[in-house]
């Protein structure tokens, strides 16, 4: 495989995407011959900053593969870590090129606006002489269990909440509610409050509430979410921003309360279940959520968007309707990658069917062992292994913990053993290192909501 001069080489193809290019190995091949420093950073909130240090071509027959090299790797940087400012130094023409495609009117016109968005600050490309230091501020958070305490989970198709007293759960609930659909803000927050309060009718008092929600939160606040996605943006900056802050205090005061991401508190949750840290949770459902806990059981505050990184290099790879991008994650690891690859192995999906319907039909040949469901998985399979390596080079997780439909029955068992053994022989270095798992009955006992009950520290 050849991109912008690039010459790739892989031993497992993707059957149902032989043109599959891993980023991943895309990245290891341009490096090879690239000798001109350069230096990346990114800024996000209170000064954090990430940092990367690399190489570039600098030549006029490499200058397309040097722009897309980085191009990605800033991509990659933003919605890993989240950010404002990218900061450039030891290439003009990089500067100039970063400019232009993180931009109103550039390639990257998404990205350059959904992080001006969260953080609430113009977004720039600084060209410099010196980088920033790197600089993160992990929290300990969680696997608090005393006192009576309330986990609230809000999904995209349901919420769960838990009434927890002293690490046991004595009350759990799930009701379907539709709040991606619904764009009076008003019934999310009743929705939130009838949860809080369902749950407080079975304990004495309520001391705390920790919530686990799809999106982006900083500081207790909703910085971006797609459950609020029909919600005006006037509204949504009235009383969306602080809704689980008014919900929780409206309730029940001034009790501690925390609100953080969905793919954190699944980590979390795998984290409490294997009694280890430093876990990756890839939770593959509607999209692709992830939460990381790093080696010292932390949550690091990072967005963890791994959905809206790219792992696939090639020029024809499918387009995420929502960021405009191509060969990001969300189309290889949700019910959106099985119904990508269904008709490419013969299978016709009714088009009136919901995504979820379309996956279940696939889910459900794979139960009478159909070979063609079997080459969606498998080929489900060749891609996480390859994007584990770049994932792998990212975090450098040693747990890896699988989640959600798309990992359910023996489609997930098919997905996972494939996962093996393409990382077995393609990346023996990293598959010795990582230990990937499906969750347990212990991991289901904890549960996601149970989990973020536990996220507050109660005040002594």
């Amino acid at each position: 495989m050849n991109r912008f001069g690039i010459e790739v080489s892989l031993l497992h193809a993707p059957k149902l995407d032989p043109d599959f290019l891993p980023l991943y190995k895309f990245n290891q091949a341009f490096l090879k011959d690239a000798k001109q420093p350069l230096g990346l950073a990114v800024e996000r909130a209170g000064g954090e900053m990430a940092v990367c240090e690399t190489f570039i071509h600098g030549t006029p027959e490499y200058r397309e593969a040097d722009r897309y090299y980085v191009n990605r790797i800033v991509k990659t940087m933003l919605w890993m870590k989240g950010g404002f400012r990218i900061y450039v130094r030891g290439s003009e023409d990089i500067y100039h090129a970063m400019q232009e495609d993180f931009s109103a009117n550039g390639c990257q016109a998404f990205d350059w606006d959904y992080m001006a968005n969260v953080f609430e600050h113009p977004f720039e490309v600084v060209l410099c002489d010196a980088l920033p230091a790197a600089k993160d501020s992990p929290k300990a958070i969680g696997r608090h269990l005393d006192g009576c305490r309330i986990g609230f989970d809000a999904g995209g198709s349901d919420r769960k909440v838990s009434a927890v007293i002293d690490g046991e759960s004595v009350y759990s609930e799930e009701v379907v509610w539709f709040p991606k659909t619904t764009s009076d803000p008003d019934y999310h927050y009743d929705g939130i409050v009838a949860a809080l309060k369902s749950a407080a009718e079975h304990m004495p008092r309520v001391d705390a509430v920790g919530v686990s929600s799809a999106g982006v939160y900083i500081n207790n606040r909703t910085m971006n979410a797609s459950l609020f996605l029909a919600v005006p943006k006037d509204l949504f900056d009235q009383k969306v921003k602080d809704i689980y802050i008014r919900a929780i205090t409206d309730t029940f005061g001034g009790v501690p309360f925390s609100v953080v991401n969905d793919g954190d508190v699944t980590a979390l949750a795998g984290a409490m279940s294997l009694e280890e840290d430093n876990v990756l949770g890839i939770a593959m459902g509607t999209s692709e959520a992830v939460g990381y806990v790093d080696p010292q059981g932390r949550i690091t505050g990072w967005l963890n968007e791994l959905a809206f990184v790219p792992v696939d290099a090639q020029p024809e790879a499918m387009v995420d309707e929502w960021s405009g991008d191509i060969g990001c994650g969300v189309k290889y690891f949700s019910q959106d990658g099985v119904i990508k690859l269904a008709p490419r192995a013969g299978i016709e999906l009714d088009e009136a069917l919901s995504p979820a319907e379309k996956l279940k039909v696939v889910q459900g040949l794979m139960a009478q062992d159909d070979p063609r469901a079997a080459d969606v998985f498998s080929s489900i399979g060749v891609y996480l292994a390859h994007t584990l390596a770049l994932y792998f080079d990212l975090y450098h997780f040693k747990h890896l913990l699988l989640l959600g439909r798309v990992m359910s029955g023996k489609g997930g068992d098919l997905l996972l053993s494939t996962c093996k053994t393409v990382l077995a022989e393609e990346y023996p270095e990293i598959a010795g290192q990582i230990y990937p798992a499906l969750p347990d009955e212990k991991f289901r006992r904890v549960g996601q909501s149970a989990a973020a009950a536990s996220l507050p520290e109660l005040v002594k």
